[in-house]
């Protein structure tokens, strides 16, 4: 599990080592300004698309030292290249079945009529790391 207070330590460190504010990360890595200042002041805990886009943005850092402090930063290119390889290796399925797309698929299977759960959301993940979210109203 992620430590909140670590995990600000090291986004601060990041900001301090390359001279930017929050408002300038916000807009390196395009995202909202607001939920970076909520991460900063330990109110949230990052997303998947937020850790995803300062990996993407700064390639010197490691998501083992981004998440859980483990390697260094900035670390050498090298050992970065070699964890993220080892990421898209795990994180890659594998390969589908031709077959696999042309079953039909029973879109409210029985259980999901009795049961009082409703969906919320689906996300739709892509091989090349980013993914989709699609709130249900």
């Amino acid at each position: 599990m992620i430590n909140n207070k670590d995990f600000t330590k090291r986004l601060e460190k990041i900001m301090s080592h390359y001279d930017i504010t929050a408002t300038a990360l916000a807009e390196k890595i395009d995202f909202n300004r607001s939920s970076i200042s909520h991460l900063i002041s330990g109110r949230n805990k990052p997303s998947l698309e937020f850790v995803m886009k300062v990996l993407k943005n700064f390639e010197e850092v490691s998501w083992e030292w981004l998440l859980y402090g483990k390697g260094k930063f900035p670390s050498d290119d090298e050992e970065v290249k070699t964890s993220r390889k080892t990421i898209q290796n795990k994180a890659t399925p594998p390969t589908a079945s031709p077959n696999l797309f042309s079953q039909e698929i029973d879109p409210y299977p029985a259980e999901l009529e009795k049961s009082d759960q409703k969906i919320e959301r689906i996300v739709i993940f892509y091989r090349d790391g980013t993914f989709k979210p699609y709130e249900l109203p």
